[in-house]
């Protein structure tokens, strides 16, 4: 397979954004990528884009790509459309990788892009009632709940405001792994106040205030154990990626110096798994197939950003990721071990549960932030000696999980 960089990224902020269309929010996010790479829109080849929310949100359906590029003078080229989740906008990257590699071209063009906040505010959170099997809804709604059974919920640790029927469901995963591991509220909000911490640095996150771990536990209840800043919030925003081969960096005279070499990446759906199989879950499959294709381990990992659309999940992908033991993500967590200066900084960007999570662009925003680092342009949020990098990106849910996966691998 051919050598594939990325060389170029480019992100708008994440935020509430009701001002800017989402073919605004496109090309600012995709003329920033080429200008970091340093060439013409014309050099596009083909493009490929993730967008989840957008045929929900405004009836848009079938060729939101195609508007999107054309509006910004794209065209002409072939461009795929992906939905596929949060993961849409890694997938999309995953496809773009793909198509350098099998020789079908020398440039291609990842983004993803997504309007999700709404004056309307029951159709702003019902976007996600259809990230499951809509023809079980509410039998899948209750089985999941039933794996969170066995912990007392405290009074008053359930919010009066409408949220998305996931924070149930992620809290019901979360209660089993305290059940099971022992882990903690505090661990959690630990993992919350890190995130946060780090947001300050991010001139692109959605939010820029530091939490205390005590200010995190007191902030307004969504449901238990979590608190407002420990999940993530609803978001606009876009994200790109240029890719290119080894020939294409030569021909278009692209600084090899900020090239950033793809090692892997790989999409991958879940299975039918007991609930206590957690070896098993889609993104330690995912992420041992990686590593595997990229040829390091965990230990060689510099810097990762995961899907933390909880705090919570944040521990649960450190742990599918090799980073720790199972039910070691709390411990390491609330000793310091993921934040920037630890032993495997986690989130330098904030997370989605700072940075924002835009859904569709979600998974390039990770790719982007990692590409920062690994050329030592992230400033303040700097990780030092950046070497190689993982990005963890899930979607939906099937079974007892996410409905699919995406490991990206980057190496400097």
């Amino acid at each position: 397979m051919k050598d594939v960089y990325v060389v170029g990224v480019g992100m708008t902020r994440f935020g509430r954004l009701l001002d800017q269309s989402i073919k605004a929010l496109v090309r600012t996010a995709t003329e920033a990528a080429l200008k970091d790479a340093g060439v013409e829109k014309s050099a596009v080849e083909a493009a490929f884009y993730g967008n989840a929310s957008q045929g929900h949100m405004d009836g848009q359906h079938m060729i939101r790509g195609e508007i999107a590029l054309r509006d910004m003078g794209i065209g002409g080229i072939p461009v795929v459309n992906v939905e596929n989740a949060c993961a849409s906008g890694s997938s999309a990257f995953v496809l773009a990788l793909n198509h350098l590699r099998s020789g079908a071209g020398d440039v291609a063009l990842a983004v993803g892009a997504e309007k999700m906040f709404s004056e309307d505010r029951e159709r702003m959170f019902s976007v996600f009632d259809s990230a499951l099997d809509v023809s079980r809804a509410n039998e899948i709604h209750a089985e999941l709940l039933r794996i969170g059974e066995g912990m007392e919920i405290p009074a008053g640790s359930t919010s009066s405001k409408p949220y998305s029927v996931f924070m149930d469901v992620y809290a019901a995963f979360c209660r089993a792994h305290m059940r099971r591991f022992g882990t903690t509220q505090r661990q959690i909000a630990a993992v919350s106040a890190k995130n946060h911490r780090h947001s300050v640095h991010n001139p692109l996150s959605q939010y820029r205030v530091a939490y205390t771990v005590e200010e995190v536990l007191a902030a307004p209840p969504i449901t238990y154990p979590f608190t407002l800043p420990m999940c993530s919030p609803v978001s606009d925003g876009a994200a790109a990626a240029i890719l290119c081969t080894a020939d294409a960096l030569k021909r278009l005279n692209i600084d090899a110096k900020r090239a950033i070499h793809v090692l892997a990446s790989v999409v991958q759906s879940g299975t039918d798994r007991s609930p206590h199989d957690i070896e098993q879950h889609v993104t330690a499959r995912a992420s041992r197939r990686a590593y595997e294709l990229a040829g390091v381990g965990p230990k060689d990992v510099s810097v990762a950003e995961v899907h933390d659309a909880t705090a919570m999940g944040e521990i649960v992908q450190i742990e599918n990721l090799g980073f720790c033991d199972f039910g070691d993500g709390g411990p390491i967590s609330e000793r310091g071990d993921t934040s920037i200066g630890g032993r495997i900084p986690v989130n330098p960007s904030g997370g989605l549960e700072s940075k924002g999570h835009p859904v569709g662009a979600t998974g390039l925003g990770q790719v982007h932030e990692l590409v920062t680092q690994l050329r030592g342009e992230a400033g303040p949020r700097q990780v030092d000696n950046a070497r190689i990098a993982v990005a963890e990106n899930g979607g939906g849910l099937y079974g007892v999980e996410e409905a699919v996966a995406c490991i990206t691998i980057l190496a400097r």
